[in-house]
């Protein structure tokens, strides 16, 4: 492994008696469901700083279409919902945490609502739709197909609206700053004031994934992975990276960006064809279009191989006149844009990079490994998704754990008090006399790479190539101090593409959306355990761990993790 990756500790050079200082309660980074809803819970007894590297719109949650799932009627079922997400877990969901949050989805959906969410209704009940691995239609959906850009609407306003939370956009958070093995804050760079340090007694990680070390993803240009490779460098213990979600149906234009086909057009209807309008997904699974993420990927995968073709179709033309416009009109629009009309054109798909099921991990109450240190959200690994994630489960999952850990640090804040004296860190790395190479470059033959060797198919072969480029390209890139956010971002993404890379070499056997070519079946007597990985001199530390059901927290900050 690249002891270059294993020795930095920083990324930038700092002197906390050269750089300008701010003191609060809480540091949130990360403005999406879990930071904001971290940051409002936080709040009720601290005060709270958001910082968030581009505008605070800007994230995941924003773009997210589905919904979110929530058991909300019946005949559906909290056991029914449950039974779905450990199912899609494949053997490595905790149930007791799958327990707890579908059971407290309703509070949240309705706590929403009573700040003004405006989600879609059908009748006097909240329409709810049906996506792949649900066995009801549960999930809660606003505009359509606009959920997330509703949720950040109204938890963005009620967070600028609160007299104890700042927002400071724009602002890079480099590292995590750590004495004596506590997380006491964070170093940052703003565009317009430079370097700062943000000192607190407790810090929320709630920076979303890395899709963006993939050449094809859904994520937005902010998911490079900041948050994991911050925690990994500060020692955190990752675990389960090798766990990345495609989505099957992303909208394919040659030279366009990927655009995510919600699940929920599926779960309207929608049919997998080929261009001749042929279905393919009953030979596959006897759900069809309904089956669980992993497996329409892997579908979809199989068949453009085995076709040479670059993309599937989605046929919604038997929907009634109308429909698919109503239910989904930003996904219609969208579609238009580019000469699409879905009512009588076939929409084109392939599958994408779209959820780090794996993370940081943390117990239930967003503790993690690091004194000091919560988090929520996508950069979390909480117990709830396990090998796979189900659907719609995500944007519940930011608010059951954004609202946990901020509970937790607003009351930690309260007892402890602020930071008022900050411990004299400085860090400074001597100028590399290796040659450099072009950022842009790297981390755009780091994202073919990955796409290529870590994707939908793995194997050994291609998994320790992988790893041999990316330390190769981490001994030019790793040894320097760059001043850019860009260059912060290319080494953020080296690190956690070696992470899952490593990951999934390790892991020998195919379980939710890790698929090797070479270890084609699941291997409950073997490896029915986490991956986990932290950082070390020599690059990255590798152990296996028990499952959930029978796994002990690991050490931590007051409550036994």
């Amino acid at each position: 492994m690249s002891s270059v990756l294993g020795s930095r500790r920083y990324l930038t050079n700092f002197d906390v008696h050269r750089l300008p200082h701010l003191f609060t309660d809480v540091i949130v980074i990360g403005s999406g469901i879990a930071g904001l809803r971290a940051a409002l819970a936080a709040a009720e007894s601290a005060d709270v700083l958001v910082v968030t590297k581009s505008e605070a719109a800007q994230s995941a949650t924003n773009v997210a279409q589905g919904g979110i799932a929530a058991v909300m009627q019946a005949p559906d079922r909290f056991e029914d919902h449950a039974r779905d997400t450990l199912t899609v877990s494949e053997g490595l969901g905790d149930e007791r945490v799958i327990q707890r949050v579908v059971r407290e989805a309703p509070e949240h959906i309705r706590e929403l609502q009573e700040w003004g969410a405006q989600f879609d209704v059908a009748g006097d009940h909240l329409a709810r739709g049906r996506e792949g691995g649900h066995s009801a239609a549960r999930v809660v959906h606003a505009h359509g197909d606009a959920t997330g850009r509703e949720i950040i609407r109204v938890l963005l306003e009620r967070a600028r609206a609160h007299p104890r939370i700042r927002i400071f956009e724009r602002c890079f958070s480099i590292d995590l700053l750590t004495d004596d093995g506590r997380v006491v804050g964070v170093v940052t760079h703003h565009q317009k004031y430079g370097h700062q340090m943000f000192w607190a007694t407790t810090t929320i990680l709630a920076t979303g994934g890395a899709g963006r070390a993939f050449r094809e993803t859904t994520n937005p240009p902010v998911a490079t992975g900041d948050g994991l490779a911050m925690a990994f460098r500060a020692g955190a213990l990752l675990r389960d990276l090798e766990f990345v979600q495609f989505h099957p149906t992303t909208l394919y234009i040659a030279g366009a960006a990927r655009a995510l086909i919600s699940e929920a057009v599926r779960g309207e209807g929608a049919r997998l064809v080929h261009r001749d309008g042929r279905r393919f997904m009953d030979a596959y699974d006897p759900r069809g279009e309904l089956a669980p993420r992993d497996i329409v990927s892997r579908a979809i995968n199989a068949e453009l191989k085995n076709r040479n073709v670059s993309h599937v179709y989605l046929d919604v033309r038997h929907l009634p006149s109308g429909t698919f416009a109503k239910r989904f009109p930003t996904i219609d629009r969208l579609c238009r844009e580019f000469d699409i009309h879905p009512e009588r054109d076939l929409i084109p798909v392939r599958p994408s990079a779209h959820y780090t099921v794996g993370g940081v991990v943390t117990n239930p109450d967003g503790d993690t490994s690091l004194p000091g240190l919560l988090a929520a959200g996508e950069v979390a690994s909480t117990g709830l998704h396990g090998a796979n994630r189900l659907a719609s489960n995500s944007l519940l999952e930011g608010l059951v754990f954004g609202r946990r850990a901020g509970l937790v640090a607003g009351r930690r804040a309260a007892e402890r008090g602020r930071i008022d004296h900050p411990p004299a860190l400085s860090h400074l790395l001597p100028q590399s006399p290796r040659t450099a190479l072009d950022v842009h470059d790297v981390l755009h033959s780091l994202q073919s790479v990955m796409s290529r060797n870590a994707g939908i198919e793995r194997s050994a072969d291609r998994l320790g190539e992988t790893v041999e480029i990316i330390e190769f390209w981490s001994r030019y890139v790793m040894d320097k101090v760059f001043d850019m956010p860009e260059q912060w971002e290319t080494q953020n993404l080296l690190t956690i593409a070696l992470c899952i890379a490593t990951g999934a070499a390790t892991r020998c056997e195919s379980r939710g959306v890790h698929f090797r070519v070479d270890f084609p079946t699941r291997d409950d007597e073997h490896w029915r355990v986490h991956v986990d990985l932290r950082r070390a001199d020599h690059g990255i530390q590798v152990a296996t761990s028990p499952r959930a059901a029978g796994e002990e927290d690991p050490p931590g900050d007051d409550t036994g993790m």
